[in-house]
């Protein structure tokens, strides 16, 4: 056999060097962080609990250490390539702005100088959503809430979250973030699927008409959805006549396979989720555009004994504080260009 000079085979190492191909990488997060309240009771709200008179014993002591924490986790998202933290991440079950103020001042966040888009819900609990961004990487053009009516089968209104939408440049490319977090399951099933079904229609509304205006504009709705990929609520979004308009939701296939975000009774849910516009899956090139997404669960996260063993390891369960996390995982999306 003929062996190559030493110096032609270094000739065809740096080639092939060359024709590497180098990307860049943004990482979107979504975390529901599980009711951050202050400790201050808001007489407008149902948020007695959380109050240090209130039954969780709710001292600033705590709200630090949950706060410690969940700036911790975000921290850490994207760490599995070296893109962490996340460049935009989308929260719900927040009271007020005040908190995600402080959680953004976290030691482990302060140094990426992140900026907040939080209007106020009307929701009967005060909680809310809301984007925060570092400003060196997204600028942020126009924000909007938009409001959800419901009314149950008595014709009585039923207060529940806005839905945000913020415009920006994601490194001089526009984008739209839609942030979400619809009605729970809790109460009556077939009422609460009703109202999940009217708060996806409303968010098929919000994204057609970006898509009317701008057929290529790239949009990322994410956020609670309280129903799995493929539910009838998820579908209104993932689903159509016209293939065009359709969002992806590559969670779906994470679902099938057994991967979720939050447990109940023995059973994973996919409840975090992000899809897509089609101009994220096939851009122009050098364009921003969908790698992979993911649910970030390292061990630390999960309840390591007991009969929740694996779940998410939460501030209280069962009523007794557990110094936890949340009881959602945060998902993700990478996207490169």
């Amino acid at each position: 056999m003929r062996i190559l000079p030493l110096v032609f085979l270094c000739f065809l190492c740096s080639l092939a060097i060359g024709q590497q191909k180098t990307y860049q990488v943004r990482t979107v997060a979504f975390y529901n962080l599980e009711n951050l309240f202050d400790t201050r009771n808001d007489t407008l709200t149902l948020d007695d609990d959380r109050t240090p008179e209130g039954a969780d014993r709710w001292s600033d002591g705590r709200l630090q250490q949950k706060l410690r924490n969940l700036s911790g986790v975000l921290s850490e998202i994207g760490g599995e390539i070296g893109a962490k933290p996340p460049d935009l991440i989308g929260v719900c079950e927040v009271e007020n702005r005040t908190v995600l103020e402080r959680l953004i001042s976290q030691p482990s966040l302060r140094p990426y100088d992140y900026g907040v888009i939080h209007h106020d819900s009307p929701d009967h609990r005060g909680i809310d959503v809301a984007l925060l961004y570092r400003r060196g990487r997204f600028f942020p053009t126009e924000n909007r809430s938009f409001r959800l009516i419901l009314h149950d089968k008595d014709g009585k209104r039923r207060y529940t979250r806005d839905q945000l939408v913020v415009r920006g440049f994601l490194d001089q490319e526009e984008i739209y973030l839609l942030v979400n977090h619809w009605p729970s399951r809790g109460g009556a099933a077939l009422q609460t699927r009703l109202y999940r079904r009217e708060a996806a229609l409303r968010q098929r509304f919000l994204v057609d008409s970006i898509l009317y205006r701008d057929p290529a504009a790239k949009i990322i709705c994410m956020g609670d959805f309280n129903d799995n990929p493929t539910d009838p609520s998820i579908e209104i979004l993932s689903r159509g006549r016209n293939p065009g308009d359709t969002l992806y939701n590559p969670m779906e296939k994470h679902f099938r396979r057994g991967v979720g975000s939050l447990a109940y009774r023995d059973r994973w849910n996919l409840f975090d989720q992000m899809l897509f516009s089609k101009s994220l899956l096939q851009p122009p090139e050098h364009t921003w555009r969908l790698w992979k997404v993911g649910v970030f669960q390292p061990a630390y996260l999960k309840t390591k004994e007991g009969r929740y063993r694996g779940y998410p390891l939460r501030t209280y369960a069962g009523g007794n504080y557990q110094g936890g996390y949340s009881d959602h995982f945060p998902v993700y999306a990478f996207l490169i260009r």
